[in-house]
């Protein structure tokens, strides 16, 4: 097949979008939920149908085992001889009932003008994308001019340690020459002021989830105990729930702060950065975390028997902090436990934080603004945590841009992990078409 220049678009002879939202369907339905242990389904039979689409298109995909039915797919495609761009995404979910949702959450239905299922946007919209373009392009022998490296992996929901773990530890010859990556969770639009604002995540909270221990004196329960491991951890855990965290502004949100200043008709500083972030309406919710470090309890476990005071009692802390606060994060959270309760971490990794410039950069910006002129496009500090923490292990600046143009009235933010997840058709299609102009600019002198 003769090939096609790497920068002709869809309009070309080829249509980016045209499986999008059947691929989508198809990656909802595979059940690949992630309980956090070995009880769930795994990843195989994802990894497999993703490995099949590649293939099909001559595209060689390998299939890498973290463990048992922990599946990860590797591919590498593309010309020319810079660096190679990891484009990554992950293939688990987290769990979902039934009885919460209007429709089966594995049922990838159609309805209302979206596609509804356990992980419509978390991350199989993305998955969808990247193997919709990458099909076409392929068949239409559209190669991109820098190659590439498809990475689609397992255990994202439970941190990564049987998937991009894996893949940084074991299989690095794939990763290795990687000097950028893009995955999830930028690049979705809020509507601000009657401006859609396209956000490219360019940093990452940390992340400390933590088991609290307190122990004291085991008694009947009718007695008097002064050392009550329950009372002494509860006490605790009411301090870390409800303290007060100041603003701290890091790079990323600084530059976006100000843009929204400047629609707001002012300038931007710590004082009012709450007042600017509330301009996100329901996406505040998230941006509002990412202006602090945030700590929240999240499981209790103590005692066996109404009338007996255990000798242990414990708790699960979800903490996040901010790039360059961390040392500020873990003395105040010392504190507020005090000397009676002690912090083992169940995973602790780090915040990161890429330069918002470079070529990379702006052709994310080019590539959303070639389908959008009217808008505008900024970096954000995600709250959650992404694969991205494992990949810079190897010295990769890490985006998140996973393009949607999205109605202003849809409460993005609250499907992630929410009940009835779900991301509009024409929101999908809108993505592929940005993700194949991004993919025909890669690697072309910016004029």
């Amino acid at each position: 097949m003769e090939q096609q220049h790497s920068g002709e678009t869809s309009n070309q002879a080829y249509d980016p979008a045209a499986e999008v939202v059947e691929i989508c369907r198809d990656l909802i339905r595979i059940d690949t939920t992630n309980y956090g242990d070995d009880s769930g389904p795994g990843e195989r039979k994802a990894a497999e149908h993703v490995a099949a689409l590649l293939d099909e298109v001559g595209i060689e995909a390998t299939i890498v085992e973290g463990e048992p039915g922990r599946a990860n797919v590797l591919a590498r495609w593309g010309s020319g001889s810079g660096d190679p761009l990891l484009l990554h995404g992950h293939l688990d979910v987290v769990p979902a009932d039934a009885s919460d949702w209007q429709v089966h959450p594995f049922s990838g239905e159609i309805h209302d003008g979206a596609v509804w299922g356990r992980g419509a946007v978390d991350m199989k919209d993305f998955d969808a994308m990247l193997l919709s373009t990458v099909r076409a392009r392929a068949r239409a022998g559209a190669v991109p001019d820098r190659p590439l490296v498809l990475c689609f992996t397992a255990d994202e929901e439970a941190g990564g340690h049987r998937g991009a773990e894996i893949l940084v530890d074991q299989h690095r010859e794939w990763l290795a020459d990687c000097t950028e990556a893009v995955g999830e969770v930028g690049g979705f639009s809020a509507t601000v002021r009657g401006r859609r604002v396209y956000l490219v995540e360019a940093a990452e909270k940390g992340m400390a989830w933590m088991r609290l221990t307190s122990r004291g004196r085991a008694g009947h329960g009718s007695m008097i105990n002064r050392e009550n491991a329950v009372t002494a951890l509860s006490a605790a855990v009411a301090r870390i729930g409800t303290h007060p965290w100041p603003v701290r502004l890091t790079p990323t949100m600084k530059v976006l702060l100000a843009s929204i200043g400047e629609l707001a008709g002012t300038e931007a500083t710590p004082e009012n950065a709450e007042s600017l972030i509330e301009e996100f309406g329901s996406a505040a919710r998230m941006l509002g975390a990412v202006i602090r470090n945030t700590a929240n309890p999240t499981m209790l476990d103590a005692g066996y028997k109404v009338n007996v005071i255990p000798t242990e009692a414990s708790a699960h802390v979800d903490g996040r902090f901010l790039p360059g606060f961390e040392d500020e994060f873990f003395a105040t959270l010392a504190e507020l436990c005090g000397p009676d309760v002690d912090i083992d971490f169940v995973s602790h990794q780090q915040p990161w934080e890429s330069p918002y410039e470079g070529d990379l950069v702006d052709t994310m910006h080019r590539s959303l603004l070639a389908e959008d002129p009217d808008a505008l496009v900024a970096p954000f500090l995600m709250s959650g945590g992404t694969d991205a923490k494992h990949f810079r292990k190897l010295g990769m600046q890490s985006y998140g841009f996973t393009p949607l143009r999205l109605p202003a009235d849809l409460d993005f933010t609250a499907l992630f992990h929410g009940v009835d997840e779900r991301v509009p058709v024409d929101s999908l299609e809108f993505g592929a078409r940005v993700f194949d102009r991004f993919l025909g600019d890669l690697g072309r002198p910016v004029s």
